[in-house]
């Protein structure tokens, strides 16, 4: 489930990109290839050069701050395993 979850949101990024980018003047395949691939953190960056900053801010630290925990949650899960616990 989230797998589907994370793709398909990976999908509707790259989708909004691509359709949105030609109305700022941006090259839409450019735009959507990198959200397909790196997903909330382009979108938050695209907002950004586009003017809407608040918003594209407010995506990036989000993405940024749980692409953080995740890594911290795999490093205690890994130093856990390895301690034996």
């Amino acid at each position: 489930m989230e797998f589907s979850f994370g793709f398909i949101l990976s999908i509707a990024i790259a989708i909004f990109l691509a359709i949105d980018a030609p109305k700022h003047g941006k090259n839409p395949w450019l735009w959507g290839i990198l959200g397909f691939v790196f997903g909330p953190i382009v979108l938050g960056i695209y907002f950004i050069k586009t003017g809407r900053k608040v918003a594209g801010w407010i995506i990036l630290i989000i993405a940024i701050i749980l692409i953080l925990l995740l890594i911290l949650l795999f490093a205690v899960g890994f130093f856990l395993i390895f301690q034996g616990i």
